[in-house]
């Protein structure tokens, strides 16, 4: 019987034991586990790339929005914020376009003060920021190409391009028919750039010829 009793308290024991040495890993375990989580967080954060011309952009786009309901105050902030993106963006990737970029955002500078007279309708700051965005369109796109081999760069090249294609046709005046060519052959040729191989190393050529007379008519426009 004592035995059976020490056999018992011993079954007791055990499960006891393992259940505190099981808290203790897991207290010790936890905060680790936390901690390699939140650095996992920051590090895939940190590794997200932040276009910073692409947000600039869509505070333009959130400003025409704000005016056209009649939010002068948002309007006010969301265009000078996009300003201040299109200014950072010239100085930070600066190419042939830069001269034209900062002259759009001095244009929509000097549209601010219309904003509280109520005298700056939606379609008139629509148009400016049209071209501002072409103007950033262009910049982004000539840093590309000026960066060497597009190969691999599909992706990039064909939100540019469609950031262009976006900011023309809202553009009266411009030749639609051509644009509208120049941009189709462009997109067509730049989604074979992430293809690898020999069909990129065939594309690159054609790519660069194409966006280069995309870039020669949107500094027409300008």
């Amino acid at each position: 019987m004592k035995s059976s009793i020490r056999f018992s308290s011993g079954m007791l024991l055990l499960p006891l034991s393992l259940f505190l040495v099981t808290a203790g890993v897991a207290q010790t375990v936890t905060p680790l586990v936390q901690a390699s989580l939140a650095t996992g967080a920051i590090s895939e954060v940190a590794l997200i790339p932040q276009d910073s011309s692409s947000t600039a952009t869509a505070h333009l786009d959130s400003a025409v929005a704000a005016l056209a309901k009649g939010d002068k105050t948002t309007t006010t902030e969301e265009l000078k914020t996009g300003i201040a993106g299109l200014e950072a963006e010239a100085e930070r990737k600066p190419t042939s376009f830069k001269t034209k970029l900062l002259a759009q955002a001095s244009k929509l500078k000097a549209l601010l003060p219309l904003i509280p007279t109520g005298a700056l309708g939606s379609g008139l700051l629509g148009k400016a920021v049209d071209l501002a965005k072409l103007a950033s369109g262009g910049n982004k796109l000539e840093g590309l190409l000026a960066a060497g081999s597009l190969i691999g760069k599909g992706s990039q090249l064909t939100s540019s391009l469609s950031g262009i294609g976006s900011a023309l046709s809202g553009l009266s005046g411009t030749s639609q028919s051509t644009s509208q060519s120049l941009l189709s052959k462009a997109l067509s040729t730049v989604s074979k750039l992430d293809q690898g191989g020999l069909t990129a190393k065939a594309a690159e050529p054609a790519a660069k010829t194409q966006i280069s007379s995309l870039l020669n008519l949107v500094k027409g426009v300008l």
